[in-house]
């Protein structure tokens, strides 16, 4: 779902489709993104439309490269 918005905007149409969901599937996903702050969306007459929201990709590019510096530190000695 992230890759498919990676793009830009896009119809929840259009994302059931390109991602062979369901749509109460479909839409169950982009409530819990939209929750989590990811994605924003935007209703245009019957439609709703997607996006990512860059400051919280960023915010989570960031947390990931944290973490990922963090995972890699070895453990300390045991004690004795």
């Amino acid at each position: 779902m992230i890759e498919a918005l990676a793009g830009g905007e896009r119809c929840v149409c259009d994302l059931t489709v390109d991602l062979g969901l369901a749509q109460s599937k479909l839409s169950f996903h982009l409530r819990v993104l939209k929750e989590a702050g990811l994605l924003e969306g935007r209703e245009q007459g019957r439609w709703i439309y997607y996006r990512l929201q860059p400051e919280a990709i960023t915010a989570l590019q960031q947390w990931l490269g944290r973490l990922n510096a963090q995972c890699q530190r070895p453990a300390s000695p045991c004690c004795d």
